[in-house]
């Protein structure tokens, strides 16, 4: 089982990135999936989750309608669309995954089974 993810690199504030979460070694469909963040010196924190089909996603407040969390399961493929970047946004971001899909979606870490490498999001001011 494996979580890829990519997209990262360095923007100015205001700017957008695009972050890809590849899945492969499990039927991702079956899987609600998430993104979480961990700043330098900071918890690792959830950044938002979306259902197994697409239907129903959460936020962390801060990032409501700025940030978008889709997934393509044809692909095996999560995204987190990200603009209007902050520099309070600069993190490693990480993929995950929750097998879980009876449950609504959560933000603990504790219920995902599965996670990405992560990517670096650099937000320069």
């Amino acid at each position: 089982v494996q979580l890829q993810a990519s997209g990262g690199g360095l923007v100015q504030a205001g700017g957008s990135l695009r972050l890809s979460c590849a899945a492969s070694g499990l039927p991702f469909g079956s899987f609600h999936g998430g993104w979480f963040r961990q700043a330098p010196g900071k918890e690792r924190e959830f950044v938002a989750a979306i259902t197994w089909s697409g239907d129903n996603t959460y936020y962390l407040d801060s990032v409501k309608g700025r940030f978008t969390i889709s997934r393509d399961n044809a692909k095996n493929r999560l995204y987190l669309q990200m603009n209007s970047l902050e520099p309070a946004d600069a993190a490693v971001y990480y993929c995950a995954a929750d097998r879980n899909t009876g449950y609504p979606l959560r933000a603990g870490q504790e219920v995902y089974e599965f996670w990405g490498q992560g990517t670096l999001v650099t937000v320069s001011s």
